[in-house]
């Protein structure tokens, strides 16, 4: 059917008031007829949006019945009284399922549940096959674990949210479900699906049912995951296993908050458009978090050991103004760099030094009131070399700084600032590179935090 234009109607509650064959059709198996709300998620959207901005939309359009995938163009032409919809370039695809798996008593394909849930675990279809359970009432729009309580497999682990973070397929998930007869133990199994631009769109999947579990079983604890638990933090893994498990997810969902938040695909609520910068400025803090227990890991391991380039303080305190400038700015604060001539040899890892200073510097930003100024000064005594970086914000007492270099020590704040690594991190790389990390301060007077190394004639 690519070449006709299949038609419909919404009227302004949104309910399909028209349509032909095909959008009939599609309306139908999901369980609406003509005269009830548009039942296709994903079209309901745009014709909301289209309704709210006023304005003509074309979209791709993705969609499946009980037997094909079926991709399309959706053109919305929103009116006072509602919108019409034209699809053109309709093209279907055979559904094939993902065989259930064949690990539980009494399960075969023909005899459960077969679903399909968006990019975001929700519901979308879900209809019963052969002797199925009878379908919960309320499952529209409700997320996977809501409906089915996931359950662990032998390593703890759960195989739909690794599939979720790879995207690809999984099964073996054991779930269970409330039932009149009882709690149910079912299986699922299912195939990614992806749109036209190889982006994830969702899953589609069987839940083939187990045995029937009436007296509520107790289930134990789930085992240790062998991926973090079983690893001391010394452990050369834990980092890397960290990195892997964690920054992947974490970096993808920073992606799409960014995307929602700069309305890169079309403009939203502006509410929306905040809730998604800060589900962005979370996942930053998560990743930080994430660089901060990997480093933790790394400095702690017997034996470490920095190496020893030779660096110029002055230089790698003019690249991280030049790497914070903007975030300084952003507050008003005014960074008083030392200059291009104003050079300090010293004998330490270019990188971590680098890493020490960004950590001096995003603190003094962080903390420091706006429209203040803060000063980085290199210094030479006796055969050390010396960067200080000075702020003008509330200070440390005395008893503050006897803690502030401890692990996870954030002085009684309780913003999203930071982990309370960093200046442990700072101090303990600080002393591997044969220096030190220490403050001077008090109440209301700032904060000035100096970085020694031993000093390269």
């Amino acid at each position: 059917m690519n070449e006709r234009i299949v038609r419909g109607r919404v009227d302004s509650a949104g309910r399909l008031v028209s349509a032909d064959a095909p959008l009939l059709r599609l309306q139908q198996r999901a369980g609406a007829a003509i005269g009830q709300p548009l039942a296709l998620p994903n079209l309901a959207r745009l014709v909301a949006l289209a309704q709210r901005l006023q304005r003509d939309i074309s979209r791709p359009l993705y969609a499946a019945d009980d037997h094909s995938d079926i991709h399309a163009l959706v053109r919305v032409l929103p009116d006072g009284e509602g919108a019409n919809l034209e699809i053109s370039d309709w093209r279907t695809r055979p559904i094939v399922l993902p065989e259930a798996p064949a690990d539980g008593a009494g399960m075969a394909p023909g005899d459960g549940w077969i679903w399909e849930c968006d990019q975001r675990l929700r519901l979308l279809t879900l209809h019963a096959e052969g002797d199925a359970l009878p379908i919960p009432a309320d499952w529209e729009g409700r997320s996977l674990s809501e409906l089915f309580e996931l359950q662990p497999d032998e390593q703890g682990r759960f195989p739909v949210l690794r599939a979720l973070a790879g995207q690809t397929r999984f099964d073996g998930q054991r779930v269970r479900v409330e039932a009149e007869q009882g709690t149910v133990t079912m299986t699922l199994a299912a195939e990614p699906l992806f749109d036209a631009t190889g982006r994830l769109t969702g899953f589609r999947g069987v839940a083939a049912r187990g045995a029937v579990d009436t007296d509520a079983v107790e289930y134990p604890a789930p085992p240790t995951d062998p991926a973090f638990g079983s690893l001391p933090l010394s452990d050369p893994q834990f980092g890397r296993r960290i990195d892997g498990a964690l920054r992947g997810p974490l970096s993808r969902i920073i992606a799409t908050a960014e995307t929602i938040h700069g309305q890169f695909d079309g403009p939203i609520r502006a509410d929306y458009a905040r809730y998604a910068g800060d589900i962005a400025h979370a996942g930053r803090h998560l990743l930080g978090l994430v660089d901060d227990l990997a480093d933790l890991q790394n400095i702690e391991r017997p034996g470490f050991k920095a190496a020893a380039d030779q660096i110029d303080l002055g230089d790698l305190a003019r690249r991280a103004v030049g790497l914070l400038g903007m975030k300084a700015e952003e507050k008003g604060i005014r960074i008083d760099a030392p200059r291009v001539d104003d050079k300090m040899p010293a004998t330490g890892e270019f990188r971590r030094v680098l890493q020490v200073l960004l950590n001096l510097l995003g603190n003094a930003i962080r903390y420091s009131p706006d429209n203040s100024q803060i000063w980085i000064r290199v210094d030479r005594e006796g055969n050390r070399a010396m960067v200080t970086v000075a702020d003008q914000g509330q200070g440390i007492s005395a008893e503050q700084q006897d803690v502030v270099f401890e692990k996870f020590e954030r002085l009684g704040r309780t913003d999203s600032g930071g982990s309370g690594l960093g200046l442990y991190i700072a101090r303990r790389l600080a002393r591997a590179m044969d220096g030190d990390l220490t403050v001077n301060s008090a109440p209301g007077q700032g904060a000035r935090f100096t970085l020694s190394l031993p000093a390269r004639d």
